[in-house]
C-alpha cells in the first residue's frame, strides 16, 4: 500500500509527519512510503535522507494513488475532496473548528483518523499526539518568557549584591504545564502552579513546584482533561488566583478543553495588577487564550495600574512548530505508532473493534463516527 507524507503548506506549520526513522519503521510494516519533496526541509530532515531510507520522493503526491496520506495540520477541503474512496488518513484535525474538512472527508468516503481523538489510556500513549506536542510547547513557553524577562531567572549571590530568583506561575498543569514548570525549575526559577484536577497537587511537587491550593472544585472528564467550571466557580476562581498573579514575575498559563474555547483564567485588572517588566506566555491564545485582551501571534504591551511601566503579553502561536525537529520526531512517532496498530502483512485494515482505533477515528464510509462532531455538524444545518 502506498503511504503519502504531505509537505505542509499552512502559513506556520515546520513540522513533518514522517522522518528518517518513521520511514524505516513504516516500511518494515510492509508499507510503500512516498515523501513529497520538500516535505521535511522546515524541520531539518532532507529529501537526501528519506531516500537513504528507502522512501520514493516525488514533486508533487498523486493524493488519489495514495492509500494512506499522513500529514501535521489538518486537510483542506480541496486536498480531502482530491483522495480516493476508502483511503486512510493520519494527522491532527481540529474537528470543532474545521467542519468544512470533515464534511469534505465524509462525503468522500475517506477512513480519516485525529490524533487529537486518541483515547487517555496507557496503551495509547505512545500515539498520544497531544501529549508530545504539549511537552515541545511548554518547554518554548518558558524560553519565550526568558528572552523577554528584563532579569535572570537564578539566584545569584555575588560581591556586588545578591539578585532573587525570579518568581514563575504556572496555571495548568497538563504536559505542557507540567514541562514549563521543569524548565523554569532548571533555569532557577521559584516556581509554583494550581490547576483544577485533582491529580495536579502530586504532579507539580514531583517537578519541583509549590502547589497552590485554592478553594475551587476539582474538575476532570472520564478521560483526564479538564472540564469548565461553572460561570460562578471560574469567577471564584480569577478571585483566588488574583494575589497570586500579582507576585508573579513570570506567569504562564496552559488551560485548555479539547474541543472547546480555553477558559478565561486571567483577566485585564489582574494583568495590569502585575509588577512592571513581568512576562505572560498564553499557550492558549490560538484558541481565544486564558488571558484577556491575548492576540494570537503577537506580543502586546499591557500598561501596569501603577502607571510605572508594563506587562508583556505573549500570544504564542504554532508553539510547537518554533522547535520543528524534536517536534517531529515525537509526532511521526505517534503517527507510525499509529499506522502500526492497524496494519497487517503490509496491508492498513482498520479494527474498529480496537477502542484506540475506534477512538481516533473521525470519519469512516461517509459518516462521521466522532459522535461530539456529528452533533456540531448536524446543529450546522
Amino acid at each position: 500500500m502506498h503511504v503519502g507524507i504531505v509537505r505542509e503548506r499552512r502559513p506556520g506549520e515546520r513540522r513533518v509527519s514522517a522522518t528518517p526513522e518513521t520511514v524505516k519503521q513504516l516500511q518494515s510494516l510492509g508499507l510503500d512510503v512516498i515523501v513529497e519533496a520538500g516535505a521535511g526541509s522546515e524541520a531539518g530532515y532532507a529529501d537526501a535522507a528519506y531516500g537513504e531510507a528507502g522512501a520514493r520522493i516525488t514533486p508533487t503526491l498523486a493524493l488519489a494513488e495514495l492509500d494512506v496520506l499522513c500529514h501535521v495540520a489538518p486537510l483542506t477541503p480541496e486536498t480531502a475532496s482530491q483522495l480516493k474512496r476508502g483511503a486512510v488518513t493520519v494527522g491532527l484535525a481540529s474537528p470543532a473548528s474545521e467542519r468544512d474538512t470533515v464534511r469534505a472527508l465524509a462525503d468522500a468516503e475517506v477512513t480519516a483518523f485525529a490524533l487529537e481523538l486518541v483515547p487517555r489510556i496507557s496503551r495509547a500513549q505512545s500515539m498520544d499526539a497531544l501529549s508530545s506536542q504539549a511537552l515541545v510547547a511548554g518547554y518554548r513557553a518558558v524560553l519565550e518568557a526568558a528572552t523577554r524577562f528584563p532579569r535572570f531567572f537564578p539566584l545569584y549571590m555575588t560581591a556586588a549584591g545578591t539578585i532573587p530568583p525570579a518568581k514563575v506561575l504556572v496555571l495548568g498543569a497538563g504536559v505542557a504545564g507540567l514541562q514549563a514548570i521543569g524548565t523554569a525549575k532548571r533555569l532557577g526559577a521559584r516556581v509554583s502552579a494550581n490547576d483544577i484536577r485533582p491529580s495536579s497537587a502530586d504532579e507539580v511537587t514531583s517537578m519541583g513546584g509549590t502547589f497552590i491550593n485554592l478553594d475551587v472544585e476539582t474538575a476532570q472528564d472520564t478521560s483526564g482533561y479538564a472540564k469548565s467550571l461553572s460561570d460562578d466557580r471560574a469567577e471564584r476562581q480569577r478571585q483566588l488566583l488574583a494575589p497570586h498573579v500579582a507576585a508573579a514575575d513570570i506567569l504562564i498559563t496552559t488551560a485548555a478543553i479539547p474541543g472547546r474555547p480555553a477558559p478565561l483564567l486571567v483577566t485585564a485588572d489582574m494583568v495590569a495588577g502585575m509588577r512592571a517588566g513581568s512576562v505572560i506566555v498564553d499557550l492558549a491564545a490560538e484558541t481565544g487564550g486564558n488571558v484577556e485582551g491575548v492576540i494570537a501571534g503577537r506580543d502586546v504591551a499591557v500598561p501596569t495600574a501603577a502607571g510605572d511601566g508594563h506587562v508583556t503579553l505573549v500570544g504564542l502561536k504554532d508553539a510547537a512548530s518554533a522547535i520543528p525537529f524534536d517536534a517531529s520526531r515525537l509526532f511521526a512517532k505517534n503517527v507510525a505508532n499509529l499506522l502500526a496498530l492497524m496494519t497487517e502483512q503490509g496491508v492498513v485494515a482498520p479494527d474498529f473493534d480496537d477502542e484506540v482505533i475506534a477512538g481516533a477515528c473521525l470519519t469512516h464510509d461517509g459518516a462521521v463516527r466522532h459522535a461530539p462532531t456529528a452533533e456540531l455538524l448536524q446543529g450546522a444545518k
